[in-house]
């Protein structure tokens, strides 16, 4: 209640019925409008398939790269922080080292080229794994004998703050048996 006698002390701290109906529509309106306030922030649906898409034809341009022998367009497909796990030979952990695995598995000699199988696109949207197999041929020189070889890799591939996608990770090995010695 309000006191209009001059008293500076209210007579009662529980308040009236206009009180109590001024609170309850000021929470009524608060709970509606954050109701409306989360609605608003709730994310659009991923299209999955317009991702597996987009990292499939990502995956073909960057074989196409190596098949050209383009060390710095194969490379430039890693994000930070990738990590590629090269069959018989350490990990490489950082952009230098993957590029110098590159080097040495691009020679002019090799001609080396993959296909994606299978692309599946976590259900957040911003991870993919791709699956699939890679064929690299070995043309005879002077030295050494022409060889083929073919085997399957995993790359997982990472949306970019730009909304582009890189690989983070990668592992390959050989169908072929290991050659004895």
């Amino acid at each position: 209640m309000i006191d209009i006698s001059g008293n500076p002390e209210p007579k009662s701290s529980k308040g009236g019925p206009i009180a109590v109906l001024i609170v309850f529509l000021l929470v009524a309106a608060a709970a509606v409008g954050g109701y409306k306030v989360i609605a608003a922030k709730k994310p659009a649906p991923i299209d999955t398939a317009a991702i597996e898409q987009t990292v499939r034809a990502a995956d073909m341009e960057w074989s196409k790269a190596a098949g050209a022998h383009n060390l710095t367009g194969v490379v430039s497909y890693y994000g930070d922080g990738a990590v590629m796990l090269p069959p018989n030979a350490p990990m490489a952990t950082d952009i230098v080292a993957i590029r110098k695995q590159w080097a040495a598995m691009l020679p002019a000699e090799v001609d080396a080229t993959w296909t994606p199988g299978r692309v599946e696109v976590a259900t957040a949207g911003d991870l993919v794994y791709d699956v699939g197999t890679y064929t690299a041929i070995t043309k005879a020189t002077k030295k050494t004998k022409g060889s083929t070889d073919t085997g399957k890799y995993m790359s997982i591939w990472k949306k970019q703050v730009d909304g582009s996608w890189k690989v983070t990770s990668q592992i390959w090995n050989s169908d072929l048996a290991v050659a004895k010695k």
